[in-house]
């Protein structure tokens, strides 16, 4: 079966994981079944940690703070689905709640 990494993006809240609004944190939680009774099989799954805490390499090995892009947004989350196409990859991806971000889609390579 294909395998697409759903990347979650989101604005950095202040207070991390205790500033999320209980019903967006019951929707991330109750996407956990939903999927399942897609018959999609989630591979890998992780939440991150601040963008402050992560570094970028750049070319000839230099260390900055920080992510690199130039974004309000920070990937908060990711996982890894095993899904039948695309489609219902996608179909995944809206399961997720959105605060003031977005999620990608993104098949990986065989």
């Amino acid at each position: 079966m294909p395998q697409y990494a759903i990347l979650i993006y989101e604005k950095e809240l202040p207070g991390g994981v205790a500033d999320i609004p209980p019903d967006v944190m019951a929707a991330n939680i109750a996407a956990g079944e939903k999927i399942a009774a897609m018959g999609v099989r989630v591979v890998h799954e992780h939440g991150c940690e601040p963008a402050a805490a992560a570094r970028t390499i750049h070319k000839g090995g230099m260390v900055t703070d920080g992510p690199f892009l130039e974004t309000k947004e920070v990937i908060a989350g990711f996982f890894v689905i095993e899904a039948a196409g695309l489609e219902q990859a996608l179909a995944v991806g809206r399961l997720l709640p959105i605060m003031d971000g977005a999620v990608e889609v993104r098949p990986l390579m065989q």
